[in-house]
């Protein structure tokens, strides 16, 4: 049996970034389950029902690619965000605000794993067959992006979010909030983590003009 692989420490340039500073990394593509919504995350049940979805099926796959020989860490949650009009975005009118959960699985876990996961976890937790119509699988190409720590509760992420425009501006780039979607990576429990101490990766992918 090979050694547990853990993505936050093989892939660190991607999940440790600076607290302080922003920093430019090349995001490759990378698999993910995905449940697609819109709504207040705050308030909207279906965002809370996402990762009932998820992780069943991420935890099914960790133990289906054990079984052969790799065994991995499940990733932490994660998150796209954007609105149709970026403005309801930018000024937090979160009742119209798009999102995509997710959850990255390795390169090695295939189509054929993730259909046998979810047709498990469909008999194994009849009460998610008619949320799990909504989980996807696909390949998330995000390329140069920009991001850097955040340290404290979601609803303070604001500073660091216009670090984030400021820093893509003084680079000479440019992002479309539809095709380089806001993107963050939850690496605290907010169940056992107090929100002035929580981690969330802050990342926007962007192009150069």
């Amino acid at each position: 049996m090979s050694a547990k692989i853990d993505f936050k420490i093989k892939l660190k340039h991607l999940y440790q970034p600076s607290t302080t500073s922003v920093s430019i990394v090349d995001v490759p593509g990378m698999q993910f389950l995905m449940v697609d919504g819109q709504g207040d995350p705050n308030t909207c049940l279906e965002f809370k029902e996402t990762y009932s979805i998820l992780y069943p099926v991420a935890y099914k796959l960790k133990f289906m690619s054990k079984a052969k020989g790799k065994d991995y860490v499940v990733s932490p949650p994660e998150a796209l965000w954007w609105a149709d009009d970026m403005n309801d975005f930018i000024k937090g009118n979160k009742n119209k605000w798009k999102w995509t959960s997710m959850i990255m699985v390795p390169d090695f876990i295939t189509k054929e794993m993730v259909e046998e996961a979810i047709e498990f976890t469909k008999n194994k937790k009849p009460e998610l067959l008619s949320a799990m119509s909504k989980l996807h699988f696909r390949v998330l190409k995000e390329g140069t992006a920009a991001q850097i720590m955040h340290i404290g509760p979601y609803s303070e992420e604001t500073e660091n979010i216009a670090k984030i425009h400021a820093f893509i501006k003084d680079q000479g780039g440019r992002f479309d909030g539809h095709e380089q979607k806001h993107h963050e990576i939850y690496l605290s429990d907010p169940r056992r983590t107090s929100p002035n101490k929580m981690k969330t990766v802050v990342r926007q992918p962007f192009v150069y003009v």
